[in-house]
């Protein structure tokens, strides 16, 4: 069994964004030479998401706004977590309902999705340097 390892990193200058990252876990695949086994890709920061849906502008915009309905980032005085200092206490929420990792099947030497799947990285507190990591294991 064939063993692979390799970090992303993001300098996400705004508060949030929704990058594709499946080009990037698609070069990884082909560089591990792994032909059947899985992908795990997860966001190493607890602001932090990894998730897969459709690459559509419309169904982002759309996370958008449901995220900030759910968890709005003002006023960032009603969070306790806040009191510490931070001012990212929706962003830790916001992670949570995104998850925090996808795990995807690998066969024939690529990614086994079904329609209009693609893998995306959720960035919920960015202006410093984060990384997600891509762990693929098979043979």
């Amino acid at each position: 069994m064939k063993s692979f390892r390799k970090e992303l990193w993001f300098d996400i200058p705004g508060r949030r964004a929704f990058i594709n990252i499946t080009p990037e876990v698609e070069a990884a695949l082909k560089e591990s030479g792994v032909r059947e086994g899985l992908v795990l890709v997860n966001a190493m920061h607890i602001t932090a998401s990894v998730f897969i849906n459709d690459d559509e502008s419309g169904l982002h915009h759309d996370y958008e706004q449901w995220l900030e309905k759910l968890a709005p980032h003002e006023p960032v005085s009603g969070y306790r977590h806040n009191r510490t200092g931070e001012d990212n206490a929706d962003a830790h929420m916001k992670r949570q309902i995104m998850g925090r990792e996808v795990v995807v099947a690998i066969t024939g030497g690529k990614l086994d999705f079904g329609p209009w799947e693609q893998i995306f990285y959720g960035e919920f507190d960015g202006g410093r340097r984060k990384r997600a990591l891509i762990k693929i294991i098979g043979e």
